[in-house]
Parts: C-alpha cells; sequence; structure tokens
C-alpha cells in the first residue's frame, strides 16, 4: 500500500514458536497467506460476509459488536475476504502461552476508538495452526524470527507488519491511525457495523452483511474453498465472458492462477535459482509470484522490471507480460501499481 504503518520499538512479550512450526511444512505458496486455498491479495471477486464478532470463554465482553471476531482455519478466508471494504488488524496469539493471552482483545479495545473504520482478527495459533504455517515466512522476514504475539494490519487480503510482543496502548492506537489513514490513501473506507449505540456503520460504510456473490463467483468461491483451482479459473473465464468489464472476476482469475503456479512451489529452491541465474526469466518469474503472495509487492516488481531492462525479445516480453498480470493481482486501486506502471513504461522505452 502506498502508506507503511511503523511498528513501535522492541517486542516486549513476545514468545518464540520457532520449535511450533518445526516440522510444519511450510505452505506451497511460499510461506504467504492463502494456506486455507482462498487468494491473500485483493480476493476481488470473493467477497462472502465474515463471521460475526465474537470470542471463546465471553472474550469481547464490553466491546462493541463487530470489533473483535475469532478467527479459525475455517474462517479466515470468509475474514479475509472482509478486507475488501474494511480493514482489519489480525493478532496472531497462543492459548498456550499465557502472556499473550487477553492481547488481541486489548487490541480491540483501542480499535473500538476508531468508530468502526477496523476491525480485529484474532488468531490462537495453538488451535489454528493452519494460519501459523500461512504466515510464518511473512511473520520472520517482517520480525526476525517466528514469535507470537505479532500483529498485522490486512488491507485487501494484503498484510502490513505492524508489530511484534506486546506495546502499551498508545502504541497500539498511533499504529492503528496509521493502518486507517493508510486504508483511505487506497480506497478502503468501509466500516464495521457496531450495532444500536455504537456509532460505527453509516451511509457510507460497509456492514457486516455482504450483498451476495453473483453465481458464477460464487461457483469459483466453492471451487476455491473445495481446493478445485481449475473449476474456480474455469467460472471465472465464464464470467469474464459474460462481461469482459466484470472486474472483480478479471482480479479474482488473476489470483487463483497465481495460487495455481506456486501450488507446491518449493520457496528455498526457487530463490536459490533465481539467485544463481539472474538472466532466467522463469526464475525471476517464481520468485516474483513468492513476494506478491508473501506481500512484498514492491520487491516483485522491481525484480520483474529490472528482468525486463535486462532481456529482449520474447524473454522480454515474457517478463512484461507477467508483470502486467501481477498488476492485476494486486489491482489498480494500489498506488504501487501506479508506480509500477511508470516504472515499466520507463523500462521499454
Amino acid at each position: 500500500m502506498s502508506t507503511t504503518p511503523t511498528p513501535p520499538s522492541g517486542a516486549r512479550g513476545a514468545v518464540d514458536l520457532s520449535a511450533l512450526a518445526s516440522g510444519a511444512p511450510a505452505p506451497g505458496a511460499g510461506g504467504a497467506p492463502g494456506s486455507s486455498g482462498m487468494p491473500s491479495a485483493g480476493s476481488g471477486a470473493l467477497g462472502a460476509s465474515a463471521a460475526g464478532a465474537s470470542g471463546a470463554g465471553g472474550a469481547g465482553a464490553g466491546l462493541p459488536s463487530g470489533i473483535l471476531v475469532e478467527v479459525t482455519d475455517a474462517t479466515f478466508s470468509e475474514v479475509m475476504n472482509r478486507t475488501l471494504q474494511v480493514p482489519a488488524v489480525l493478532v496472531l496469539w497462543s492459548s498456550a502461552h499465557q502472556a499473550t493471552v487477553g492481547f488481541a482483545e486489548r487490541v480491540a479495545r483501542v480499535a473500538a476508538g476508531f468508530e468502526g473504520r477496523l476491525f480485529v482478527a484474532s488468531v490462537d495459533v495453538q488451535a489454528s495452526p493452519s494460519i501459523l504455517q500461512a504466515f510464518q515466512q511473512v511473520v520472520v522476514q517482517a520480525f526476525g524470527q517466528l514469535t507470537v504475539p505479532v500483529t498485522f494490519g490486512l488491507l485487501q487480503g494484503q498484510p502490513v507488519p505492524l508489530f511484534p510482543g506486546l506495546p502499551g496502548d498508545e502504541e497500539i492506537r498511533t499504529v492503528l491511525d496509521q493502518l486507517v489513514q493508510a486504508a483511505i490513501q487506497n480506497g478502503i473506507t468501509g466500516r464495521v457495523d457496531l450495532g444500536p449505540g455504537g456509532g460505527g456503520a453509516d451511509g457510507d460504510g460497509a456492514d457486516d452483511e455482504m450483498p451476495p456473490l453473483p453465481p458464477l463467483h460464487q461457483e469459483a468461491y466453492d471451487a476455491i474453498e473445495a481446493g478445485n483451482l481449475d473449476g474456480a479459473i474455469a467460472a471465472y473465464e465464464k464470467a469474464l465472458a459474460a462481461d469482459p468489464k466484470d472486474h472483480d472476476a478479471e482480479l479474482g482469475l488473476a489470483q487463483v492462477r497465481l495460487m495455481q503456479r506456486t501450488d507446491g512451489i518449493d520457496a528455498q529452491a526457487v530463490r536459490a535459482a533465481a539467485a544463481a541465474s539472474p538472466e532466467d526469466v522463469d526464475a525471476q518469474i517464481a520468485v516474483a509470484d513468492l513476494d506478491v503472495l508473501g506481500g512484498h509487492v514492491a520487491d516483485a516488481f522491481t525484480r520483474l522490471i529490472d528482468t525486463v531492462k535486462a532481456t529482449t525479445g520474447d524473454e522480454r516480453d515474457k517478463a512484461r507480460t507477467h508483470l502486467l498480470e501481477l498488476f492485476n493481482v494486486v489491482g489498480n486501486h494500489d498506488e504501487r501499481v501506479r508506480q509500477g506502471r511508470t516504472a515499466l513504461m520507463n523500462a521499454l522505452f
């Protein structure tokens, strides 16, 4: 996104989870969000309604309705879809480590002061290990090691590192304010319906109930949930054939194709191959795909723009065409796409 919140310094209260994640295979998409089978970036056509706010064992008592959502492996994709319209704060914590219990609720109490402009997604990684696996590489890249609690912003499915550990409420409030500003700059202005007296959703915002998906979009969504990526692609292609201007179908198709390309990929081997052969366009493309899935969008764009500069003929066109497809994955609303298009034009001419 065009603005990235600045994390508070330090990682007070962080617990190393390397042992918990060790032995668990990294997700096929190179450790990026989306291991449940849903696109991580944009998810334009997959706007299913999210699960309601809750918290096991009375968590969230006294909070406005909709501010705190308890996320499981089964509901993770729904919550990611919800961030198309309303920014989220994702808190990864562990019920096995008492110091982290209750932190998501504390973040939610701070978030409640933003009048529904964001909600908090709480993940107990002990109960939902696949979400931890999905974010493993992103957490390590952002914070240096696999620890909890860690907190990310989610803007249209894109993870934005916020902070590790247990910062104070004022530090949290400062970073959440930056996240809200980043969301506004990127056109993400929906609000949570906070219920009677909650002061949340207004006429311009999105409430918890999103409109039903068009039939072909729902077909694609169901196929993704079933792990049938070919079926999802076919459904999106039918939607585009019926309406070539269906932007959500175009975005969804690009994302599912990205998921298909990275399914089962060995991220370490791919990155090593790209480093060893900078002239290998296919290797650079594979790493760019991983970077987009991991939220490192600017890195992916820069890699392929550099590849365009360094190649000619069919190889150059292959890099250029793939970069255009990644632009579709991220979405034209994103400032990085606008900057990437300008940089690509400069590279070509």
